[in-house]
C-alpha cells in the first residue's frame, strides 16, 4: 500500500484536463476567458456553449465551473477587459496636470484604440450583442460611463473645448466617444492595418473633432 502512495506522490494534483494542450503559461480561467474570447467572436455568443468553451481551453465542462459561474460570467469579464485598463489611464491623465489637456486626451484616444484593435479578437464587437443590456452586465456599463466621462473631462480642459458651451461641450464628447469605439466596425473589415499606426490615425482624427490639431 505504501509503495502505491510512493508511486503517485510525483503525479500533478488537480482536476484532470478533457484533452491536453500545449502549456501556454496562462491560468485555468484564463484559458477559458481566452477560448470564450475566440469563440464569441468567431461563432457567436448565443451560439457558443459552455461545453465548446470548456473542450476548447482543454478541460472538461464540470471542471469550468470550478473557476467561473457560467456563460455570462465569461462574456462580462471580456467586456469589462476591453474597458478598465483605458478608465485607469484616464485616471492617471486627469491627474497628469502639468502636460498640456490636448497631449493628454490625444494619448487616451491612441491607447484606447490601440486596446480595442490590438488584441487576437475583435473584442469590442460583443458591445452589441443584446444581452449586455440586461443587469447582468450593468458594472460593464457602469466602467464605460466613467471612461466617457473621462474623456468629457479632459476635452473641457483644451483650449478649445474650454471655449465650448455645455451642450456642445456633450456633443464633441459623445462625439469622440464614438469614433473610438467606432474603430470595432473598422477593424472587422481591415484588421490587417497595422494597429499603431490606426491608433495614432484615429487619435488625430479626435482632436479635430475637439477642434484642436493632433
Amino acid at each position: 500500500m505504501s509503495s502505491n502512495r510512493e508511486a503517485g506522490a510525483g503525479r500533478r494534483v488537480g482536476r484532470p484536463r478533457a484533452t491536453q494542450r500545449p502549456d501556454t503559461g496562462l491560468s485555468a480561467r484564463e484559458e477559458l476567458l481566452s477560448a470564450a474570447a475566440e469563440l464569441f467572436t468567431t461563432h457567436g455568443y448565443a451560439a457558443t456553449t459552455t461545453r465548446a468553451v470548456a473542450e476548447r481551453a482543454g478541460m472538461r465542462q464540470a471542471t469550468m465551473y470550478h473557476y467561473v459561474a457560467g456563460k455570462e460570467d465569461l462574456l462580462a469579464a471580456l467586456l469589462e477587459s476591453t474597458v478598465a485598463p483605458s478608465l485607469a489611464l484616464a485616471e492617471t491623465l486627469l491627474a497628469d496636470t502639468g502636460r498640456p489637456a490636448e497631449e493628454r486626451l490625444w494619448e487616451l484616444c491612441r491607447a484606447d484604440v490601440e486596446l480595442l484593435c490590438g488584441g487576437p479578437h475583435n473584442l469590442g464587437a460583443l458591445y452589441v450583442l443584446p444581452e449586455v443590456r440586461s443587469e447582468r452586465f450593468a458594472d460593464f456599463r457602469r466602467v464605460r460611463a466613467e471612461l466617457r466621462s473621462a474623456y468629457g473631462r479632459l476635452l473641457a480642459a483644451t483650449g478649445a473645448g474650454a471655449a465650448l458651451g455645455a451642450r456642445e461641450a456633450e456633443l464633441r464628447t459623445d462625439l469622440v466617444f464614438g469614433l473610438i469605439e467606432g474603430v470595432i466596425l473598422i477593424h472587422l473589415s481591415g484588421a490587417e492595418r497595422e494597429t499603431g499606426a490606426f491608433a495614432r490615425a484615429t487619435a488625430d482624427a479626435a482632436m479635430r473633432i475637439v477642434g484642436t490639431a493632433g
